[in-house]
């Protein structure tokens, strides 16, 4: 039986847009809208440059061009190359450097410019700033990348720290197997029964009638690609950079390297700024959810208008100061960012000063395959070690189907913290609220009976009644015994009296990450994949608090 899906394709473009065909080095023309304010005369424009139809109701940019029009800028939105409108071949990730260039150029060249560019969005539209600032043009003079990472080719199967050998990430593949295909999208249900899992998304390219060129690059080996023509953001001229990030993204991870990575580096350390919110890759709020059908911006007009105060609100103080001048630079704080439960706090620097170390040790080992609250985190080390099991037959639910819009949902995973192939460790209940305010990590001692084994690990919020909340999560891949580090990411959020802090530690989440083999074997590739016993011997919790 075939399966089936739906093609999405471009809506009309608004009344309020003027679409052009603009041409590129190589004679490729991208379908380009500008919205311009009232009164006319040249001003600073803002460039979004995206591959999910600029004119969708997904990406909302008439809405958006409301807000920046008001303000005098001149908001111009592209379909990138291959993508919806726009001519050329459907390849992500390569090509941005130049397309981003030139389209920079276009800008500067028409009347309503007044030569000063800056760029905006989320996810990919993200990646398309950093590659702009890759090619240097001299008119880019601010960009306010949202929710994304200079790596977001790699970031896309491997979020976070490059360094970390991660689990494969199944949303990732069916990102490039949905959304670059061709020039629309794709909406269809893998059918993840298939052997092996690769072919899961060969249904959907034969249905389809054409294959993802991105997906092929990444599946089941991702290809070193030069995305950048050479050079990388971190080494051309720093622009003024307003990170955007959310504590529940799925790919935070990845944007909170970039920004401790160019902290480090002279030029760029003095131009970047942080806002961090309480918000899923899909903006989302933590203070929502799980969402009700009044608080979804995705359908609800209203709750989008809401939400756009935040979402663009930073983004237009930035400009005031980066693209008109209108303010010093010093009255922007440096970091604001949300404490969960709490709200909007600023800083200096991140971690926030006065930011603590504080390590947990995982204690009473034997006791963490039981029901809750199974082991302890604990201020001293523990000794013994402990078993878990990986059964390719039986794997480890995902607590959501689709990480991007985690909040949507915001389950609780209590029934998942109590199954044997998962270990959990509990703090013991809050007399005073904890406030965690920087990266949280874990290192594992761990043997296993595999040549590969998955240990993928989320640090949760246990409540008086037991419901069970995520607060982030971490992955990485061994081979056989050592130490393993997982990166959880960082994230800013109070535990409140009468809670308490848990660990859950496990070596699948299906069907959002791909199972391990228990072999040698790729774990897209293998058709009988084996089982396969964990032996933790020793682990440490390290977080980063205020008190």
């Amino acid at each position: 039986m075939s399966l089936e899906f739906r093609r999405i394709e471009a809506e009309p473009v608004p009344p309020t847009a003027q679409q052009h065909m603009v041409r590129m080095r190589d004679g490729v023309r991208l379908a380009t809208d500008v919205y311009a304010p009232a009164g006319g005369g040249p001003a600073p424009a803002v460039l979004v440059r995206l591959p999910y139809d600029k004119n969708s109701r997904y990406v909302f940019m008439d809405k958006v061009a409301e807000r920046f029009t008001a303000r005098g800028y001149v908001l111009v939105v592209q379909d990138v190359r291959g993508k919806f409108r726009s001519e050329g071949a459907t390849t992500a990730w390569t090509g941005e450097v130049n397309d981003g260039y030139d389209s920079i150029e276009w800008i500067t060249n028409q009347e309503w410019s007044n030569g000063i560019v800056g760029m905006f969005g989320d996810s990919y539209y993200g990646f398309a700033q950093w590659s702009a600032v890759a090619s240097q043009h001299p008119a880019l003079r601010a960009i306010v990348p949202r929710v994304t990472s200079t790596g977001f080719a790699p970031s896309v199967m491997n979020p976070g720290n490059p360094s970390i050998r991660r689990v494969p990430w199944m949303e990732g593949a069916i990102y490039l197997a949905t959304h670059w295909v061709d020039s629309h999208t794709y909406d269809y249900r893998p059918d993840y029964s298939v052997r092996p899992l690769r072919d899961t998304f060969e249904q959907a390219f034969e249905a389809i009638g054409s294959r993802s060129t991105a997906f092929d690059l990444t599946v089941p080996s991702p290809i070193a690609l030069d995305a950048y023509n050479a050079t990388h953001p971190y080494d051309a001229r720093p622009v003024p950079v307003l990170h955007c990030v959310g504590w529940f993204d799925n790919i935070g991870s990845a944007h909170m390297y970039d920004y401790t990575q160019l902290a480090k580096r002279p030029g760029w350390a003095a131009v970047q700024y942080l806002w961090a919110d309480s918000i899923d890759h899909e903006n989302n709020f933590l203070h929502e959810a799980p969402l009700h059908d009044d608080d979804d911006h995705s359908a609800n007009d209203e709750a989008l208008e809401r939400m756009l105060d935040s979402y663009t609100g930073p983004a237009l103080d930035f400009y005031d100061v980066f693209l008109k001048g209108l303010k010093d630079p010093g009255s922007l704080p440096r970091v604001r960012w949300h404490l969960g439960h709490v709200g909007w706090q600023t800083s200096e620097v991140w971690p926030p000063a006065g930011a603590q170390t504080y390590s947990l040790f995982l204690a009473d080992v034997e006791a963490a395959t039981g029901t809750a609250p199974g082991g302890s985190l604990s201020e001293q080390a523990g000794t013994g070690s402990v078993d878990w099991r990986y059964d390719p037959d039986d794997l480890v639910p995902s607590a959501v189907p689709n990480t991007w819009e985690f909040l949507r949902r915001y389950p609780d995973e209590s029934a998942t913290a109590d199954r044997g192939d998962v270990l959990l460790f509990s703090g013991a209940v809050l007399e005073e609220p904890l406030d965690l305010a920087g990266p949280v990590e874990l290192r594992l001692e761990v043997a296993s009976s595999a040549p590969t084994f998955d240990v993928l690990a989320k640090l949760v919020d246990v409540g008086p009644d037991g419901a069970t909340h995520q607060i982030v999560r971490g992955d990485a891949q061994g081979t056989c015994r050592g130490e393993l580090r997982l990166d959880l990411g960082h994230t800013g959020y109070r535990l409140r009296p009468g809670h308490r802090l848990a660990l859950m530690i496990t070596s699948s989440d299906f069907p959002l990450y791909v199972p391990n083999s228990g072999t040698d074997e790729s774990p897209w590739l293998t058709v009988t994949p084996k089982p396969s016993t964990q032996t933790l011997h020793s682990g440490v919790l390290s977080l980063t608090v205020t008190r």
